[in-house]
């Protein structure tokens, strides 16, 4: 049954991969997986590779935790498949309600996430920290860029980082550094070699950064906590549904600049966001209760 969490949790991330500006590490980072994604990847260094060249494949699936990446990956990719096209004609025809759902997965999650920690002054600056860093990020503007071959790795790994970096999107750092339609084109047109560097970049910054993460999680765990929480916070700002031109608005104030707030299936969609990350945060629970409260049988 633990198999099924993963990657219904999975399928949660890949569904937030697809959107710019929502990042799958939010999710994760919601979900409780995000620590044991950070240490399985983390896990695929020298070890591994001694493992993989002696044949010790048995060893090398236990130490990378191949299970839980397994699951994970296969539901990020079924979701990804499966909702990029509903995503990507809501993003153009709806946004609203889509921004209202993701807005309202996030709420919901805070005080789940709050109560995870202790807080005092220190990790309350933390907070803060993450929040401004967060909506910086948010504020900054699109870029158009004639690439080097070079930039494309450097835009892969930096992409990368902040995928798995909870509260910001791998697709928005694109689009911000003006690189996400060159690396567009080049899927599109099959340029093998940029593609590549983007990639390795993609590969090394995973990687590397995942080291970081984990080793500040492992030596500084509720400091860490504390930045990610406000990370998330601040990445509000950047999926607020009512907004033009970076400046927030509430949904009539909305409504008097464009006309239409589509305000009646923007509280749906938040509905159905509070409803959805509910569940999320109960799988495990509701997953578990019946072997913890299974009566032994008599002999």
């Amino acid at each position: 049954m633990q198999y099924i969490q993963w990657m219904i949790k999975g399928l949660a991330m890949g569904a937030a991969d697809v959107v710019p500006g929502v990042s799958g590490g939010t999710l994760a980072f919601i979900l409780g997986i995000y620590e044991r994604l950070l240490a399985a990847i983390s896990s695929c260094n020298l070890q591994a590779l001694s493992l993989l060249c002696r044949g010790r494949f048995k060893a090398l699936w236990q130490h990378i935790d191949g299970t839980f990446l397994l699951c994970l990956f296969s539901g990020i990719l079924l979701s990804i498949f499966s909702l990029a096209g509903i995503i990507s004609y809501l993003l153009q025809n709806r946004p609203i309600p889509l921004w209202a759902l993701f807005t309202a997965l996030i709420l919901t999650a805070l005080p789940h996430l709050c109560r995870s920690l202790r807080w005092n002054a220190v990790r309350l600056l933390l907070c803060l920290c993450g929040i401004v860093f967060a909506v910086l990020v948010g504020m900054l503007t699109p870029r158009e860029l004639q690439p080097a071959n070079w930039m494309f790795f450097v835009a892969g790994a930096v992409a990368i980082c902040a995928m798995i970096l909870p509260g910001i999107s791998g697709s928005f750092i694109l689009l911000m550094s003006g690189m996400y339609a060159p690396v567009l084109l080049a899927v599109t047109e099959l340029q093998l070699g940029v593609l590549a560097l983007f990639m390795l970049g993609c590969i090394i910054g995973l990687l590397g950064f995942s080291r970081v993460l984990n080793w500040l999680l492992q030596h500084y765990h509720d400091a860490s906590l504390a930045l990610l929480i406000g990370i998330v916070i601040g990445a509000l700002y950047r999926i607020w549904p009512w907004q033009l031109q970076q400046q927030l608005y509430l949904p009539w104030q909305y409504a008097a600049k464009t006309g239409q707030a589509d305000t009646v299936p923007a509280l749906l969609s938040a509905a159905a966001g509070v409803v959805i990350m509910w569940l999320l945060l109960n799988l495990e629970k509701w997953f578990n209760s019946p072997a913890q409260h299974r009566k032994p049988t008599a002999d």
